[in-house]
């Protein structure tokens, strides 16, 4: 008897929980057509984004990945604004000219034999928020240092873009084991 007051008042207090709804200062909403979707959270930033961005910024975007596999750090300089910012996932964080930035990528690329790059997917975004697109990647780098170790992730990148130019960048990390 116990059991099934037990599975009662369970019943009943998902029931009133279900049926008693939040305040909107709580609660987030999505519209999409006609119907309304209550989320747990309110975004911090934004989430309106659209995908109104040029095929010339992904190309650009792409074409930094390409510079830094192939280690050619002229064309890699070439697909950065005059100021860029940068967040690894390392922790590492640089804000300046991109000429220093490059002087930093350099010494790291420099200790790499070979980096392979596969792309798995991109998407772009146009925040409307701050006028900004983003090209967002998803892929898988293997390098290969000169002392022969073998580092391997999967890596997810956005990339902010100002007039064709990469100029904000972060980076987030998931080792293979």
């Amino acid at each position: 008897m116990k059991k099934y007051i037990f599975s009662f008042l369970m019943a009943a207090s998902c029931w009133m929980v279900a049926c008693n709804p939040k305040s909107e200062s709580n609660m987030a909403t999505s519209t999409g057509g006609a119907s309304t979707v209550a989320l747990p959270y309110v975004a911090n930033y934004s989430t309106d984004f659209n995908n109104n961005v040029s095929d010339s910024d992904l190309l650009t975007t792409l074409n930094s990945y390409k510079a830094w596999e192939n280690g050619d750090m002229k064309a890699l300089r070439a697909t950065l604004g005059d100021n860029t910012s940068s967040y690894l996932s390392d922790g590492t964080k640089f804000s300046g000219p991109a000429d220093s930035l490059i002087t930093t990528y350099s010494k790291f690329r420099d200790s790499l034999s070979s980096v392979n790059i596969r792309m798995d997917v991109w998407l772009k975004n146009y925040s409307v928020k701050d006028s900004m697109n983003y090209i967002n990647v998803w892929y898988r780098e293997i390098d290969t240092y000169k002392n022969g170790k073998v580092d391997s992730a999967n890596y997810e990148d956005d990339n902010g873009m100002k007039n064709g130019k990469i100029i904000w960048y972060s980076q987030h990390k998931q080792v293979l084991k």
